[in-house]
């Protein structure tokens, strides 16, 4: 199972995500690094043994502005597997995106307007190349879209997988910076009904758990506060065995 640590970009800089209550995110303060420069911090990251990153950038998910710099300075300054949630609404954004030297592109459901665009994008771009994200927020799909929004995560995760995704983020914002763990029971279900590979985020708290999660059969799992607070440290996981 892979350990994907978390940055939340917003004003071009990382902050620390609680509860997704974006307006009342305040810079990033980590043990990790001194920096809340998203470089700076990935480049952290893999001087500590990480392969893979995951960045949402919050800006461009809020109809903002695209930080393609620093996706650009990330991959040219790491060997990391970079994957992002851009808000990426069409292909032409997507190919913008890709061409920075992003390995992967997370399609959210928040920003999603239609089901018939992953099975566009994953054409265009391969399945390996696409992560649908399955935002919760409230107990509820978040999307712009209604027919989206009016499922359930696990029917989102079905249809997701008859589209061609390989892969799906179960992503609870209400959990998020909150060490609260992760819904079990929907995942339980999801893993159960599906093929599709499964990464979990949104509430991540101990070692332990990402063990259950390994032996649930979990493909990645987003980590962050726990990270950055120290109350995951790299030698845990690396004598865990997940570095």
């Amino acid at each position: 199972m892979k350990i994907i640590p978390v940055i939340d970009v917003l004003n071009s800089i990382a902050v620390h995500g609680i509860r997704g209550e974006r307006k009342k995110y305040q810079p990033l303060k980590s043990l990790l690094c001194k920096s809340a420069n998203p470089v700076e911090i990935a480049v952290a990251f893999e001087s500590l043994g990480f392969s893979f990153l995951y960045l949402a950038d919050l800006d461009a998910i809020q109809s903002r502005s695209t930080n393609y710099n620093t996706y650009s300075q990330i991959t040219t300054k790491t060997c990391l597997d970079l994957m992002v949630d851009a808000g990426i609404a069409d292909n032409t954004q997507a190919e913008k995106v890709f061409a920075t030297g992003v390995t992967r592109i997370v399609i959210g459901t928040e920003t999603l307007g239609s089901l018939d665009f992953v099975s566009q994008t994953v054409t265009a771009f391969g399945e390996d190349k696409i992560v649908v994200s399955i935002d919760q927020k409230g107990g509820k799909l978040l999307s712009v879209s209604e027919d989206i929004a009016s499922m359930d995560a696990i029917s989102a995760a079905q249809k997701l997988a008859n589209l061609g995704a390989q892969q799906i983020i179960l992503l609870d914002l209400d959990r998020v910076g909150t060490e609260q763990g992760i819904n079990n029971t929907v995942l339980k279900t999801i893993l159960d009904t599906t093929d599709i590979e499964v990464l979990v985020g949104g509430g991540i708290r101990s070692l332990q758990e990402l063990e259950q999660l390994k032996t649930l059969g979990v493909s990645g799992a987003l980590v962050a506060t726990v990270l950055h607070n120290g109350k995951l440290t790299v030698n845990k996981l690396k004598a865990a065995g997940f570095l």
